[in-house]
């Protein structure tokens, strides 16, 4: 998340302005249309307990950043991606613990969860938002060393969730293994209709070419690190960090398919 505000400026939150229609629809897509996606495939494979909450805790993350990188080799406006992944991860501050506390309370009977304590709340606002205003501070009192830090800082990220998904693996060991077969197509699931969805909704809205990849880029890569540390640290839950390590893994098979696809039809177009 400091990654990812050091590649943001206050201009990035306020560019909605020249997307209104695309960051709109975008934005429902991902905090609305895909929490409850997700909630059918969980109820529909039959996911319980804390590997369901999981999954909505996923689901209810902000966008990754590599979804910049996607975008741009899909040929998609990676502005429009910088601008949604930054009103997302402010948004991801409140949405999230909405989600994650009626899915607990659903998945798991845990009705003190709704909306998540106030001190765990803070610890979603700790990891998710203050990262980024701190990167954001640095890259505007020292720009140049700013840019020049963001690729050593993007590799570094991708160090970072590799090494995370595997500590979430490592620790669940048994509750992978045993529920891998349910995981993954689930997963896999979700990841191929966060993609499509993210492409077609917006092209039914008459949204441009462009905008629509960057879209469909945004909410189907899903910060899965963040995930995984919220499981681990905020809701102290070993097994609710699975769903998100499985998802961290698989989801670059279908972005990277629907990237090359993208880029044939946008060149085609």
């Amino acid at each position: 998340m400091f990654g990812l505000g050091l590649t943001l400026t206050t201009g990035d939150f306020t560019r909605v302005a020249r997307y209104p229609k695309a960051a709109v629809i975008a934005l429902v897509c991902q905090v609305v249309v895909l929490p409850a996606i997700c909630l059918g495939l969980v109820l529909a494979f039959g996911l319980k307990g804390v590997l369901a909450v999981g999954m909505m805790l996923l689901v209810a993350s902000p966008g990754g950043t590599s979804a910049n990188l996607f975008s741009h080799l899909a040929g998609g406006d990676v502005a429009l991606n910088i601008t949604l992944t930054a009103i997302n991860s402010v948004l991801a501050v409140f949405t999230l613990p909405v989600v994650v506390g009626l899915s607990m309370a659903h998945f798991m009977g845990d009705e003190a969860a709704v909306g998540l304590q106030p001190a765990k709340f803070v610890q979603v606002f700790a990891i998710v938002l203050v990262p980024v205003v701190i990167g954001m501070w640095v890259r505007r009192r020292f720009s140049a060393w700013a840019l020049t830090m963001q690729e050593p800082v993007r590799i570094a990220s991708v160090v970072v969730l590799v090494l995370v998904i595997i500590a979430a693996i490592t620790q669940a060991y048994r509750q992978l293994l045993d529920n891998i077969g349910t995981l993954g197509p689930v997963a896999l699931l979700l990841s191929v209709l966060s993609l499509a969805i993210g492409y077609y909704v917006p092209r039914a809205f008459k949204v441009s070419e462009k905008e629509s990849i960057a879209s469909a880029m945004e909410i189907g890569i899903h910060n899965a690190t963040i995930a995984i540390t919220l499981a681990l640290t905020v809701l102290n839950d070993e097994t609710m960090a699975v769903p998100p390590a499985v998802y961290g893994v698989l989801m670059y098979v279908p972005a990277a398919i629907a990237a090359r696809l993208l880029a044939r039809r946008k060149t085609a177009v």
